[in-house]
């Protein structure tokens, strides 16, 4: 009886022990096997069997993308400013052995990793840069904390910058720079128009003087022409009084002497002392003179031209 007992005793304590090197690993997981406490191998996703009492699960490893949310921080930029950020880290975990025996609490290194990134990155910026250029920041801080985290098994996926608070004193400061670059903008733009406006006033007035000064041109020409005509005509009629002198026409004499008349007499009227005149005007005289001029000039034009009559 005592031995039945022992018998099923150690028949139930084998299948205890069995029992427990059983290992199923669940999906996205990954286990490491220590015997005698010194790294054996790996156990990924499914069901496994190790040596009871020599062997044991090590580490179990998340092999999938996980979130690492870093603290808020104060950093100083290169102008001195203090902000405030915080960020977020998206890693995933490509060796178990590494990440397992490569550094001690993987989670609160990459923590002080990013955290001293941060600072390293925004503290070689000024503020407006810092502000105005977060893609620029993230893939930095991207490249470094991957390459720092390489050798612990890690892949980082991401690093954002979620956020970066300037003080308030700066940040009214700010919108104060703001207000005064739009308003200089503002001036500027009409200072421009106004130029541009009194440019085309100017062309216009250039234009508008070119073509004045064109017209009185060809008013001087056409006056000029005028006087031409007037001339040749005048002498013509001289030539022709002259030719009726040297044939001892009287008539053309008393034209010469009736022209002068009339020239003074349009001097004196056009004269402002005199506001009263008597003139001794004899009218048959100049009549006379007109009718001898009239004459001459039905001589000139039956025959032609004094030159011909010559």
């Amino acid at each position: 009886m005592f031995e039945s007992l022992t018998f099923m005793a150690l028949v139930v304590l084998a299948f205890a022990i069995i029992i427990t090197g059983i290992k199923s690993v669940p999906q996205g997981y990954g286990w490491t096997v220590e015997r005698w406490g010194k790294y054996l191998r790996t156990l990924n996703p499914g069901l496994h069997f190790i040596v009871p009492i020599m062997d044991r699960v090590g580490h179990k490893q998340n092999l999938m993308e996980q979130v690492l949310d870093i603290p808020p921080q104060e950093v100083i930029s290169s102008d001195n400013a203090q902000v405030q950020t915080d960020a977020v880290c998206f890693y995933q975990i490509l060796e178990p052995v590494k990440a397992a025996y490569e550094v001690n609490d993987l989670v609160r290194a990459m923590q002080n990793l990013v955290m001293t990134n941060i600072r390293a990155v925004l503290g070689a910026m000024e503020l407006d840069e810092m502000l105005s250029n977060r893609d620029r920041i993230n893939t930095e801080l991207l490249e470094k904390v991957d390459d720092a985290t390489d050798p612990w098994g890690v892949k980082v996926t991401r690093v954002e910058i979620r956020d970066i608070s300037p003080p308030t004193d700066l940040v009214d400061a700010m919108a104060r720079q703001m207000k005064a670059e739009r308003e200089k903008r503002a001036q500027i733009l009409e200072a421009e128009g106004e130029r541009e406006a009194a440019i085309k006033v100017a062309e216009g007035n250039k234009e508008s003087d070119i073509l004045r000064a064109e017209g009185e041109l060809e008013a001087a020409r056409r006056e000029a022409e005028a006087r031409e005509r007037l001339a040749e005509a005048e002498a013509s009629a001289t030539a022709a009084v002259s030719n009726a002198i040297a044939s001892g026409d009287p008539r053309a004499i008393n034209y010469f002497i009736a022209q002068k008349y009339v020239d003074a007499l349009g001097k004196l009227a056009e004269s402002n002392n005199n506001k009263v005149m008597m003139i001794p005007l004899e009218a048959s005289s100049v009549i006379g003179s007109i009718a001898g001029i009239a004459d001459i000039a039905k001589d000139v034009a039956a025959n032609g031209s004094p030159a011909n009559q010559a």
